[in-house]
């Protein structure tokens, strides 16, 4: 396509030329995208999954700090995401299950209370969904039906409303309440996850595995981006967080559309990135998971991982 092409996307200019194996490109030839492909060219593939390495890196870490326990006998953390103590000392409570506990009337313990009020701390100063990207080992699995979902080259789907996470939010504080109970725990894919890895899978691994067909087959980013109460939960933590994505560089960008591509919530990237009701290039909506995939696949290194009080642009 001749650079002087016009562009839709950014309001009539001139266009830069776009990767052939970026989204856009591939769709103008007929053929599967391969987003990142212009990143791992420019920067190294070191550099074009540096965000995500250090995402696995964290979340197959903090599995591994809990399994050495029950499969080695080196208790440093003990009991699991809903609820840990580490080193005998340091109490964490999932606050999300904290609020379940008071929906149901239960008043919680005072460790539990003291854990559940150093992580909404963390996560209210950090950013929500830092659980959902740096923590969660569901997204693991989510991850993995998105990344086989762009190798096929599979379109449509049918995604439910993304407000629908809230009312799952709401219905499983009303269900705690009605019955007494944490009657979501039961089906929490993140508790089912850690009980499969030590027991077996058994109901866990249908739960799992229904989770990345559903992602893979009927909606992209469907569970994370549509219906996880508890990615909603965190959410609704991380609206005044410190830590933000700044797409500092839009000037720069070529419409390749491989950061739409990517992320787990694309609505998040466009009033940054075209200025589509907001001046400033910072990525504000608490949705935003600062996964860093972003980053990651820009060749143009439009992106950037910075702090709300940031809002240059270069």
């Amino acid at each position: 396509m001749s650079s002087q092409t016009t562009s839709a996307m950014d309001g009539g200019k001139p266009e830069r030329s776009v990767p052939p194996t970026s989204v856009r490109g591939a769709a103008m030839r007929g053929v599967v995208a391969r987003p990142g492909h212009e990143a791992i060219e420019a920067k190294g593939w070191l550099r074009a999954h540096k965000w995500l390495l250090l995402r696995r890196a964290s979340q197959l870490g903090i599995l591994a700090l809990f399994l050495v326990g029950p499969w080695l006998g080196w208790w440093i953390v003990k009991g699991n995401l809903a609820s840990s103590l580490t080193l005998g000392v340091l109490p964490l409570t999932d606050p999300f299950l904290i609020a379940q506990q008071l929906a149901a009337g239960n008043w919680p313990y005072r460790e539990a209370l003291l854990g559940g009020g150093i992580v909404l701390a963390f996560y209210l100063l950090l950013g929500g969904r830092l659980f959902c990207s740096w923590v969660c080992p569901v997204n693991l699995v989510t991850d993995a039906a998105a990344w086989l979902r762009r190798r096929l080259g599979l379109k449509g789907g049918k995604a439910p409303a993304a407000n629908t996470r809230y009312w799952l939010l709401g219905f499983v504080l009303v269900i705690a309440a009605a019955t007494g109970s944490l009657a979501w725990e039961w089906v929490n894919p993140v508790s089912m996850f850690h009980r499969g890895l030590i027991f077996g899978f058994g109901l866990a691994w249908g739960i799992v595995g229904g989770i990345f067909f559903y992602d893979l087959l009927i909606a992209p980013r469907g569970w994370c981006g549509h219906l996880c109460p508890q990615g909603a939960f965190y959410g609704l933590l991380g609206r005044a967080s410190v830590f933000r994505i700044s797409a500092a560089r839009r000037s720069a960008c070529n419409d390749c559309m491989d950061c739409f591509a990517v992320c787990p919530e694309p609505q998040v990237i466009r009033p940054a990135l075209k200025g589509v009701g907001q001046e400033h290039p910072l990525i504000l909506d608490a949705d935003c998971t600062t996964c860093g995939r972003c980053v990651d696949v820009c060749g143009k290194d439009v992106f950037r991982i910075t702090t709300r009080f940031n809002r240059s642009e270069s």
